[in-house]
């Protein structure tokens, strides 16, 4: 499970930013709780509040940009650019990331990143066993040696990619990527992590690829597929069902495409309509309402954490639906029958009635003055109490972060 993370110089935040998902036993969480394999009680559910341009994509960006650094930096090509961006005060600066998390087992692992959008600066991580009196030690620290144009690698026994391999890490590329593509085993479980996000480098995925990559996810998981149609039902979206279609593509001669290489297959998504006489209607999933196509998104990236204990990270979670839509959608990550593995969700939200659902442990403020953007967890203000109205009081500006009109 996350516990927190933190960056520094990214986007539109230029100082540290810590984001913590750690509750005291004392802290109301209305059921959006868990014990972590290494018995720190966490949140399972995080919301990001603040005005338009405030900073709330670029506070959630950071999983997902650590996620896909890790696990898959290795594939991106040789000469482009890492897609981080510093805050343009400090463009000079490097970028820097902290993460904290937990494996099923109780290990707590630190991932520590220092970069540029050009070269990684600094990459390391840490694991402390989950045993009385354990301390952190290194698994590989990874160092930028500017005089001597390389980079200084040091590792802890068990991560075994040889030294060769190790200094051949491409500049913009992740050592665990690297380590995991050569089959090193911690490396590899460190990869494991299963992260969900309609966030990609420059914002929110667009719509027709969430749509196609939407489909493939429910067209190769039956089960999951039959929960989404299930929750569309109950959600009042006028659906019976949904239809995913697997065509074939025939390439044209003219392709000349070499032996062996076939066309990537589409998808046909079909709403299902029944009518009260029983008779049955078909319609293409872009014909349907704007808020019904990004239910239907949107479920693929929840389903997909809550099946993998992982985390999901979403940008505006109710964007194009009723504000009454984010009560269950929410509810998925409280239930155990519904999150058996403990999967978590960090979300933005224009839907402010949000801070009374999940309460002041739960909700992370962002407010932007000078081109400078910071957050807050609302329980880390002074006078903030449980039993305040506090949809109420935020409203009234009490707590900052509103829109200075």
């Amino acid at each position: 499970m996350l516990h927190s993370y933190a960056f520094k110089n990214f986007h539109s935040f230029k100082e540290r930013t810590e984001v913590s998902f750690a509750l005291t036993q004392k802290a109301g969480a209305h059921g959006w709780d868990a014990v972590s394999p290494s018995g720190q009680r966490l949140a399972t559910a995080l919301a990001v509040i603040g005005a338009n341009g405030a900073g709330k994509t670029s506070l959630i960006k950071p999983l997902a940009f650590l996620y896909w650094f890790a696990a898959q930096s290795f594939h991106r090509q040789p000469t482009a650019p890492i897609p981080v961006k510093p805050h343009f005060a400090a463009p000079d600066a490097p970028i820097e990331f902290e993460l904290e998390a937990d494996d099923e087992e109780g290990t707590l692992w630190r991932y520590v990143l220092r970069l540029t959008p050009e070269r990684v600066l600094h990459e390391a991580v840490y694991r402390r066993p989950n045993r009385k009196r354990a301390k952190f030690s290194y698994l590989f620290e990874r160092d930028w040696d500017e005089a001597a144009k390389e980079y200084v690698i040091k590792q802890d026994a068990d991560f075994d990619l040889s030294p060769a391999e190790a200094k051949k890490t491409r500049p913009n590329a992740s050592l665990i990527s690297t380590a995991a593509q050569y089959g090193v085993e911690v490396a590899q479980h460190l990869v494991s992590t299963h992260v969900t996000s309609n966030l990609m480098e420059v914002g929110r995925v667009d719509p027709r690829h969430g749509l196609h990559s939407a489909s493939v996810f429910f067209h190769e998981n039956a089960a999951l597929k039959q929960q989404m149609e299930t929750l569309l039902r109950n959600l009042d979206f006028g659906l019976s069902g949904v239809e995913i279609r697997k065509l074939d593509r025939t390439p044209p001669p003219e392709l000349n495409l070499p032996d062996g290489m076939t066309l990537a297959p589409q998808y046909q998504v079909l709403g299902v309509h029944t009518l009260g006489d029983g008779s049955r209607h078909e319609l293409h999933m872009l014909e349907e309402s704007s808020g019904t196509r990004t239910a239907f998104t949107q479920l693929a990236s929840l389903l997909g954490a809550l099946a993998t204990r992982g985390i999901a990270v979403i940008d505006e979670l109710e964007s194009d639906m009723h504000p009454h839509m984010i009560a269950p959608l929410l509810d998925l990550f409280a239930s155990p029958n519904t999150n058996p593995h403990k999967a978590q969700i960090i979300f933005t939200s224009h839907s402010i009635e949000v801070i009374s659902l999940l309460g002041k442990s739960q909700v992370m403020l962002v407010e932007k003055n000078d081109c400078v953007s910071e957050a807050w967890r609302l329980d880390t203000m002074d006078g903030v109490r449980t039993q305040d109205n506090l949809y109420a009081k935020y409203m009234s500006g009490a707590y900052g972060a509103v829109p200075q009109l």
